[in-house]
């Protein structure tokens, strides 16, 4: 008995301590926090020598996990010679612009100092990711996943599943960020990548075009489980089809919204995109399975290079995959059929996603439509001399002062709220910080018409959006009778196809300064963005946090910035074990007394 009482008192003991390291606050919603130390290191991915960009030393970076309505914080050191910003792609930021980490809203973080975003991820579940925002980075690393799970009292609309599995896909170039901005800025595309990896890694030695030594991406499973597979486009700018040789993916999730359950034999996955599948291990293991993810949309071809491949790897697998990877069985080569797939991705309308309530009982289609934007994207175009991308003719210039602190600081002259909300013709196009100034409460419809002559995908920060409707040619206002009213999908990520239009719905109601952007990273360097401002003209606190005390200042604020002292991401792990230590050793006294 005494030993038993030992272990139960030394059991709490630690279970106290353990819920102190994770930050849980009695007090309200629990809150987790992470601290992320972004360096450079030297990695071969593709076989070549490059610097690519860390997290706390990981290539891709460490997942931040969390549940519906915890409180995150992550203190991030920039250990990089540039100014550093991250961003949390699918999160929503509830009243908090603040912390989303892009120009419009956040000064960079200089080399060598740091700064904690600390967020609620309210009211969300599902898979999302972060990525370093600024200065091309993103082409060198420096993303990571993002997990939010279930609270308890909320079941999943499937099996628990056997375990979980995170895929970090994306185009490649064995240029690291610079170069490829150096690229852009003289007015080059950029050109075919140099290839694919799957979490950092490059390609198994299917055929003799892929090098000796490269290191690829091994997934281990046991035979008949089935995992949650959640998988990521965190490239530059090219569309990518995901498959496992032999297995079926059914989709259930995309970017925060339980989906109806459909297989697939392989998916396209689109840049900035996320998604999880349930996949069984139903196969006879007599040999390891190739786990592929390809350039599309493209002369499939000509991008042979472009395709990575890792290896799935039963416990009781009896031999070496071998032969080429399986191609995509998905028909795209017609237009008819180029869109098939993502029409057939339906909203889960009788599953509870982060609240009780079912996703369906939001009826978005029964609510008037306030306002229409209409946002043409085309090929780049010489602005002034240089190569920029447009959209409505715009190509956005990022202010020195962030749009939302220049606005808490009442600065005049910063930015113009003169966006078009349609396509201008009789104008050449022009550099302008142009943004939308959207209505509180107003319930809008976004059509992202891409005359581009690639796949782009268009990303709103703070909002999940309805995707009702895509299709071919010049949107037109007779099309909102083909829009899907009922069960359509909320997400915050949409592909546009080239010459086609893509139709959104969003319900305003998060105040704040919200960017929207072509995740092809090539796209947004060129100025393919812009920003929706949305304030309550009755702001009461309630519906938007105020600035936070450790904002960083810049531009015609920045002599309002403080010196900051040159800690440690080390330092702060050392004091917060301290902490910890030192609360064992007041605590276990109490252990033995009543032994």
């Amino acid at each position: 008995m005494a030993a038993a009482s030992l272990f139960s008192r030394v059991s709490t003991i630690f279970g106290f301590v353990f819920a102190l390291a994770l930050g849980f606050s009695q007090g309200g919603d629990p809150f987790v926090s992470y601290v992320f130390e972004v360096t450079y290191i030297t990695a071969s991915p593709l076989g070549v020598p490059q610097q690519v960009i860390a997290v706390n030393g990981k290539f891709p970076g460490p997942e931040i996990e969390a549940t519906t309505n915890y409180n995150v914080d992550v203190s991030v050191f920039n250990r990089l010679d540039e100014p550093l910003l991250l961003t949390w792609n699918g999160i929503e930021m509830r009243r908090n612009s603040w912390q989303d980490g892009v120009l419009g809203t956040n000064c960079p973080i200089p080399p060598q100092r740091n700064f904690t975003y600390s967020f609620q991820v309210k009211d969300q579940i599902g898979s999302f990711f972060y990525f370093p925002s600024i200065n091309f980075h993103r082409a060198s690393g420096g993303f990571g996943p993002i997990v939010i799970n279930n609270r308890d009292l909320i079941p999943l609309p499937f099996n628990k599943p056997d375990g979980e599995i995170s895929f970090m896909i994306g185009d490649w170039y064995t240029h690291n960020h610079t170069a490829l901005r150096s690229v852009l800025d003289s007015g080059e595309e950029l050109g075919m990548p140099d290839g694919v990896l799957i979490n950092g890694k490059g390609p198994y030695k299917y055929n003799s075009t892929v090098p000796d030594g490269i290191q690829y991406e091994t997934i281990n499973i046991d035979p008949g489980k089935t995992y949650r597979i959640r998988v990521h486009n965190v490239g530059v700018s090219t569309s990518l089809n995901f498959r496992i040789q032999n297995h079926k993916l059914l989709l259930v999730e995309t970017e925060g919204r339980y989906t109806s359950q459909t297989n697939f034999t392989d998916f396209d996955i689109h840049v900035g995109q996320s998604y999880s599948f349930l996949v069984t291990m139903d196969q006879n293991a007599s040999t390891d399975y190739y786990i592929v993810a390809s350039a599309r949309f493209v002369n499939e071809t000509e991008w042979q290079r472009v395709t990575g491949v890792g290896i799935l790897h039963y416990s009781n697998s009896r031999g070496h995959a071998s032969g080429p990877p399986p191609l995509p069985s998905t028909d795209v080569s017609h237009p008819w059929s180029v869109m098939n797939q993502q029409r057939a991705i339906k909203q889960n309308t009788s599953a509870s996603g982060a609240r009780p309530n079912p996703q369906g009982s939001y009826h978005y289609g029964q609510i008037n439509i306030t306002g229409t934007y209409i946002l043409r994207s085309m090929p780049p175009t010489k602005i002034n001399g240089s190569l920029r991308a447009t959209l409505n003719g715009v190509s956005f210039l990022n202010p020195t002062t962030p749009i939302r602190l220049a606005d808490e600081h009442r600065l005049k002259g910063v930015y113009k709220m003169d966006f078009p909300s349609r396509p201008v013709d009789n104008k050449p196009p022009r550099l302008d910080s142009s943004i939308i100034n959207a209505t509180y409460k107003g319930f809008i419809q976004v059509i992202f018409q891409n005359n581009d002559t690639k796949v782009q995908s268009f990303h709103i920060d703070g909002y999940s959006f309805y995707v009702v409707a895509m299709d071919f040619g010049n949107w037109t206002e007779d099309r909102k009778g083909s829009y899907n009213n009922w069960d359509a999908i909320s997400r915050s990520t949409i592909e546009v196809y080239p010459g086609a239009w893509t139709a959104v719905l969003i319900s305003l109601d998060n105040v704040g300064v919200w960017n929207i952007r072509a995740e092809n990273l090539d796209r947004w360097y060129l100025g393919q963005e812009t920003y929706m401002r949305i304030i309550n003209p009755e702001e009461n606190s309630q519906t938007e946090m105020g600035q936070p005390q450790n904002a960083l200042y810049c531009g015609a604020l920045k002599s309002l910035q403080k010196e900051q002292l040159r800690s440690s991401a080390t330092s702060i792990l050392n004091g917060q074990l301290n902490l910890i230590l030192t609360f064992i050793m007041v605590l276990l006294p109490s252990v033995t007394t009543f032994c």
